[in-house]
């Protein structure tokens, strides 16, 4: 299992989940994607798509004024 990070930081919706979205293409089952987002409606966006796409969110904070969701593949 490896953690790969992606910075969404600067982008707006739906620009992170999309950018998500391409790089759940190139990690492998079980690994883990970290990433960090300053868009105000990120946390509500990736809560429902890692709900909806059947991933596992394994956590979301905010860490000064951006947020890092740990996202197992």
């Amino acid at each position: 299992m490896t953690t790969k990070e992606l910075d969404t930081r600067g982008k707006r919706c739906p620009q992170p989940i999309q950018a998500i979205i391409t790089t759940m293409h190139e990690t492998a089952p079980g690994d883990v994607l970290l990433v960090r987002a300053d868009c105000p409606t990120f946390e509500d966006d990736v809560t429902r798509w890692c709900a909806r796409s059947g991933k596992t969110l394994l956590a979301i904070n905010n860490d000064g004024g951006a947020f890092v969701a740990q996202i197992q593949v």
